[in-house]
């Protein structure tokens, strides 16, 4: 049976070509003046197993109006997608943080020039079973107890003495994932420290099925992924020292969910940006993130952002032309 997902990338695809079909003329010209209906060639795309779904999105929905260009999404955490991307290997790398000062010189050590665009907003949601009923909002430091280097909190009771006595059985990003590094740094002071004895993984769809399948089961992972497995697993609100704030859009733009809002990002080398199709590509995503945001279930760029990106794009466009 089709995922969510695919459902979600048909609409997505429905909507876009009908409002193409509005549009009069459909020839496009490249930079350079190459017809778009013409272009061709590959499109490596590596990193966070979270922003994935947008970049497969806007990889789906290109290829649909450009058949002769082939774009590949790949899932390897965004540390991984980093390695890759630095060493030459992808034309863009999907992440769920900023690059770090150490990927930057490995990319400049090898010749790698890019351009950093943000693209959506999201939230990383604490989850638990649907049975849980006393975790209804967790403040961060109860959230540390758990998951903080050389923790050997195993029960619900010794996070709080009012829970109840129950195993935790835990669930988490795997060590090469953005999702890892953010969620650390967030809840336990610095990014990549924490207890080892829990199960990781790149797939969240593992999370959802180890959460959903233990009562005693907690997890972390996109708020997309909350979004779509409503009913097997229930998310948590956290309070990070204002009050208990869920996981929502709503509450992811405007800033009110501390401290596990942030946003995500797509860093494409100036090598694809100077071939047609892959500045046709990244274009492609830009000026349609809002609506490719939107279907797969992240959270849109606020109106400050959105401005930024446009202006930030223009500018390339004008330096290259």
């Amino acid at each position: 049976m089709p995922t969510p997902r695919v459902f979600l990338l048909s609409a997505l695809a429905l909507a876009l070509a009908t409002a193409a079909c509005g549009g009069g003329s459909t020839q496009q010209t490249a930079p350079g003046g190459q017809a778009m209906a013409n272009l061709s060639g590959a499109i490596r795309i590596d990193g966070s197993s979270t922003v994935a779904p947008l970049s497969e999105a806007a990889a789906e929905l290109f290829q649909q109006q450009h058949r002769n260009v082939q774009v590949t999404v790949g899932t390897s955490g965004t540390g991984g997608g980093f390695e890759k991307f630095c060493r030459g290997e992808t034309d863009i790398a999907d992440a769920s943080r900023p690059i770090k000062s150490s990927e930057a010189d490995l990319c400049k050590a090898n010749g790698v020039v890019y351009e950093e665009f943000t693209v959506a907003n999201d939230g990383l949601s604490v989850v638990v079973n649907p049975a849980n009923d006393w975790a209804r909002c967790m403040t961060t430091a109860q959230l540390k107890k758990i998951w903080d280097q050389g923790s050997t909190v195993n029960n619900w009771k010794d996070v709080d003495p009012s829970f109840p006595d129950v195993k935790l059985d835990l669930y988490g990003a795997g060590t090469d994932s953005g999702t890892f590094d953010y969620f650390t740094e967030a809840i336990n002071g610095t990014s990549k420290r924490s207890r080892t004895d829990y199960n990781a993984t790149e797939d969240d769809n593992v999370t959802v099925r180890g959460v959903s399948g233990s009562r005693g089961g907690i997890g972390y992972f996109g708020l997309s992924y909350l979004e779509e497995n409503k009913g097997k697993v229930k998310g948590v609100a956290i309070d990070g020292g204002n009050g208990c704030v869920e996981a929502t859009v709503q509450t992811v733009q405007n800033g009110t969910y501390k401290p596990l809002g942030r946003p995500l990002f797509i860093y494409p080398t100036k090598k694809l940006l100077a071939r047609p199709e892959g500045l046709a590509f990244v274009e492609y995503y830009v000026t349609n993130t809002s609506a490719i945001t939107k279907q797969a279930l992240f959270v849109d760029l606020t109106a400050e952002q959105k401005a930024k990106l446009n202006s930030q794009f223009e500018k390339l466009k004008v330096a290259g032309s």
